[in-house]
């Protein structure tokens, strides 16, 4: 009768009590153990990936505006080989610019009795207008059509905007990206000037060739050959130390990524073959330059002056990187095939300089690299006025069977010539 003992019972109850209360605890430890702690911010990309986005973004909405343009239904008063090349630039700029990480939405079902185009001019609602100009931001590339479609000169118009967008973010982007905005927004801006001229509108109103645009100031006055930008003078270039015989001298040793004033290695190479080409192109114009129609030698006397300054400039700053600029040979080979078409072997001799502004251009950095920016968009023009094609990112020498595929939905909007163009 012991454990009936009423003074045992508090004892129990407070047993209870602790037993029930470490169980909550315990349950509610594990609760809170197992709940999944909030991820963290998005970590914001670098300006370049930003660039790079919103690059992406605008060239995909400037190609559904001309493959609307480009349909039957539009009635674009342009020659449809104009809209055929600029939606097959736009394209494969796009490729260029797609990264494995960009998501593009998913096509929508097309309405019964309506062709895919129709329904993608309703898929775009953006207040700020149909090809308003996108802020770098991460990846939202958008392959729907604006919900009113441009004029040509609307889409000339935007063209124009956007390759000055994407110069001035070259202007502050670094190696390989630099290079690929540089050249697309080069591309962009001729294929503006060529959409304009199709239907009778002058260029001059473009933005890009209104006064005071980085790009109108760029073609108005080039850079003054002193200007190299960050990199040291002549003067400052140290001397390399004579090492023992058979082995690289100082500063020079193999793999050495800077130069010995602290000069990116591949920028004083990339410098010297920038003189050569302008130093062959001299000598080629000169040599053209009798054997030209009167009307092409006037166009040619304007670009071999300019191809002296691009020299001069390009040796000043080449000195300025500690390089070696090289001297003017006395002659070089130009094949017979220049001789008697020398249209066309300047067209070709201008399109072999691009690759040479590229490299400076994904090399360099500030002034420099703005100068080799104004340098590469001059010769892209001097390479269409010669009947040449720049390509679609000029400076870069691009495989289009290496680049990667739009989706699905973003290649059944292009027309059929386009398709079978690529």
């Amino acid at each position: 009768m012991k454990a009936d003992n009423p003074e045992n019972r508090p004892a129990l109850r407070y047993f209870r009590y602790a037993v029930l209360a470490f169980t909550a605890l315990l349950v509610l430890s594990l609760g809170f153990g197992l709940i999944p702690a909030a991820p963290p911010p998005a970590a914001v990309p670098p300006f370049p990936e930003q660039a790079r986005a919103a690059a992406l973004q605008e060239t995909l909405r400037l190609r559904a505006a001309a493959v609307h343009l480009a349909t039957p239904a539009a009635g674009a008063p342009v020659n449809p080989a104009v809209l055929d090349a600029t939606v097959t630039l736009l394209t494969l700029q796009a490729r260029a610019l797609l990264s494995p990480s960009d998501s593009l939405p998913t096509a929508r079902p097309t309405a019964p009795g309506s062709s895919p185009a129709a329904e993608a001019t309703a898929a775009d609602s953006s207040p700020s207008g149909p090809l308003s100009q996108q802020e770098p931001g991460p990846p939202a590339a958008t392959t729907a059509a604006p919900a009113h479609v441009p004029t040509p000169g609307e889409l000339a118009s935007a063209l124009s905007a956007s390759g000055v967008q994407r110069l001035t973010d070259a202007e502050k982007a670094h190696g390989g990206m630099a290079r690929l905005l540089a050249g697309t927004g080069t591309a962009q801006l001729l294929a503006a000037e060529t959409m304009a001229a199709s239907v009778g509108v002058p260029g001059d109103p473009l933005p890009h060739a209104r006064p005071g645009t980085a790009t109108a100031m760029r073609e108005t006055s080039a850079p003054p050959a002193d200007a190299a930008g960050t990199g040291p003078t002549p003067t400052s270039c140290p001397s390399p130390r004579p090492g023992p015989a058979g082995t690289e001298s100082a500063g020079e040793e193999a793999g050495q990524e800077t130069s010995t004033a602290g000069t990116p290695a591949g920028l004083g190479s990339a410098l010297s073959m920038a003189v050569a080409v302008e130093q062959r192109s001299v000598y080629a114009y000169q040599a053209a330059l009798p054997r030209l129609a009167p009307a092409d030698a006037a166009t040619a006397a304007a670009f071999l002056d300019q191809h002296q300054e691009l020299a001069a400039e390009a040796s000043a700053h080449s000195s300025a990187a500690c390089s070696d600029p090289g001297a003017q040979q006395p002659g070089y080979v130009l094949g017979a095939e220049f001789l008697a078409a020398p249209a066309a072997g300047l067209a070709k001799l201008e399109l072999a300089a691009l690759p040479a502004y590229g490299d400076v251009v994904s090399q360099a950095d500030g002034g420099l690299r703005k100068w080799a920016i104004s340098a590469l968009e001059e010769t892209a023009r001097r390479v269409a006025r010669w009947g040449g094609d720049p390509g679609p990112v000029p400076g870069i020498l691009l495989d289009a069977g290496q680049l990667p595929e739009l989706p699905e939905q973003a290649e059944s909007l292009m027309p059929a010539v386009t398709r079978a163009g690529n």
